[in-house]
């Protein structure tokens, strides 16, 4: 199960860098910054499994949890959204070292 976690863990951050790399390149070509949305991202990628997510949680969750959480959670960077993401899955599958050290007896 660590072994998956930090493997998600290191997609998330692939993911992060590359969207970070697409808005830094789209930030020198306009010549101002330009951060894209999560939202936004998601919907340039899989607009089918966006909408389909939108409709579950609006349906099977509360509504006011799709309008201030979920659409709170959409307008932040992709690439922050991922960042978070990568650190919680690391934290989640991270193996604390023994007190003793490695070689105690």
């Amino acid at each position: 199960m660590r072994f998956l976690l930090r493997l998600t863990s290191l997609v998330a951050l692939a993911v992060a860098v590359i969207a970070g790399t697409v808005d830094s390149i789209q930030s020198v070509a306009a010549s101002s910054v330009v951060i894209t949305p999560m939202g936004d991202a998601w919907q340039d990628m899989s607009a089918s499994s966006f909408e389909a997510l939108q409709s579950t949680i609006a349906y099977y969750i509360h509504p006011r949890f799709y309008t201030i959480a979920f659409q709170w959670l959409m307008m932040q960077p992709a690439f922050a959204v991922f960042l978070v993401l990568s650190l919680l899955f690391w934290m989640a599958g991270y193996k604390k070292q023994p007190m003793a050290g490695r070689f105690a007896a």
